[in-house]
């Protein structure tokens, strides 16, 4: 019985390394965006056409949760060990709950759109009559 030789399908974990840097989800050296947040047409190295990809806002909730989890637990901590005023917490978890989500957006859209892309997601469609 032979066996079928499977597609070169890139490994789980350079897929991610590719949406984290903002590389082309099929051959991982060309850009993704055209800006800070908007994706390029398509891929400037193997010219696959990104109109495929839509993360909507799972990027959004995903950074919240992550940003969310990292200030109030640094917060916490730093309460219960040092019990600063709450100007200085204002201070500290202020700018970094404002900074942590503009950082971490970019490289979770690019992760999500190359996960689309790697699992081949499409969006739902209901079967015809």
């Amino acid at each position: 019985m032979a066996h079928e030789v499977a597609q070169d399908v890139p490994s789980l974990g350079s897929t991610i390394l590719a949406g984290i840097l903002g590389r082309c989800p099929s051959c991982h050296r060309g850009k993704l965006y055209s800006g800070y947040l908007a994706l390029a047409p398509g891929c400037n190295v193997c010219g696959l056409d990104y109109r495929f990809a839509d993360s909507g806002d799972g990027p959004a909730v995903f950074v919240i949760l992550v940003t969310g989890f990292i200030v109030v637990g640094l917060a916490l901590i730093v309460e219960i060990l040092y019990s600063p005023p709450y100007w200085l917490h204002a201070a500290l978890w202020g700018p970094l709950a404002i900074i942590l989500p503009l950082v971490l957006l970019r490289s979770f859209k690019g992760v999500l759109i190359a996960l689309q892309f790697r699992h081949k997601a499409e969006e739902g469609k209901l079967a015809s009559d």
